[in-house]
């Protein structure tokens, strides 16, 4: 079983408006309205994968409420905190006339300290025999920029591995309470390191600044798929991995579905490389989908052999 803990749960629509422009009305193609935010984004994909998952977090009013109904509609597993404050609703607006999309998020709820306090205890219930622990996503209002780290470290007391893919201030405490993976995207990364990546050397070296804040293992997931620096017992292999060329439809959760299959992959004791590959060609085919999390596994399967996987060559000290 795998956690994924989702602080900032939303209601998500994505509509598809042909031709998008500022200040123009427009009247929608289509729409998907789902349960969002990026735990439950990996919760999905997992789940599409096979792989045993429930998904916590903190939910409140009528928004919290139509998470949980459509997770439950979706057959996925979930547990959340019932919170006073309204859980929001982000939207995301794809263009498929110029491959664009923007997204819309709100802020999110404030969260009491005996919230909290329930959303620790039932994370203690749930991480009971959990392979790993996916924290995902920004925090709500009020809460202290510390809490991922302070969860981390409970469950590595308990010898319980987590991941965490969140970006500013909670992922620089997150990577710093030592978790078995970070998953930042590339924009993210580049702020917890202070400087831009622009080309295979940039990457490394911000790969082996994150690890050596304290991540076992590094994601820095990009446009064109991920960089990588994965641990051999002492030994860190650092990787390039690129995906074959698709026609996107919509990029959004492309990163939380190449985390997830990562994940899976890696639990099932696949090799570096199989892992990698697996993961990137998810992420491409969740980009052909309309739906954070969703994407077809025959897809992905079809274009794992279309995955470079290239070792980088550890720079010189």
């Amino acid at each position: 079983m795998i956690v994924t803990v989702t602080m900032n749960a939303a209601f998500a629509r994505t509509i598809t408006v042909p031709n998008f422009q500022r200040g123009q009305r427009h009247r929608a193609s289509a729409g998907l309205p789902l349960a969002g935010g990026k735990g439950v984004n990996v919760a999905r994909a997992l789940k599409g994968l096979g792989v045993p998952v429930v998904a916590t977090g903190l939910a409140g009013g009528q928004a919290g409420l139509r998470i949980v109904e459509r997770l439950t509609g979706e057959a996925l597993l979930n547990d959340f905190v019932r919170i006073e404050g309204e859980s929001r609703t982000t939207t995301a607006v794809v263009d498929p006339t110029s491959n664009t999309y923007t997204e819309i998020n709100e802020w999110g709820p404030a969260v009491t300290a005996d919230e909290l306090e329930m959303l620790r205890e039932k994370l203690d219930y749930l991480s009971q025999g959990a392979e790993l622990v996916v924290f995902a996503g920004s925090l709500p209002r009020d809460v202290d920029d510390e809490f991922y780290a302070d969860a981390i470290r409970d469950l590595a007391r308990r010898q319980i591995p987590s991941a965490l893919d969140c970006e500013a201030e909670p992922l620089r405490f997150g990577v710093e309470a030592e978790p078995f993976l970070a998953a930042p995207n590339q924009r993210e990364a580049e702020g917890l390191v202070g400087q831009e990546f622009h080309d295979d050397e940039d990457f490394q070296i911000g790969l082996d600044q994150i690890a050596e804040m304290g991540a076992r293992n590094v994601l820095i997931t990009t446009e064109f798929g991920c960089y990588a620096l994965l641990r051999e017992e002492k030994t860190a292999r650092r990787y390039r991995v690129e995906a074959p060329h698709v026609e996107p439809v919509s990029a959004v959760g492309g990163g939380d579905t190449l985390l997830a299959a990562f994940i899976a992959s890696h639990l099932a004791g696949r090799s570096h490389d199989d892992s990698l590959r697996a993961a990137v060609a998810a992420g491409a085919a969740s980009t052909l989908e309309l739906g954070a999390g969703i994407f077809d596994p025959h897809e992905a399967a079809r274009l794992q052999a279309g995955v470079s996987v290239r070792e980088l060559t550890p720079l010189a000290v």
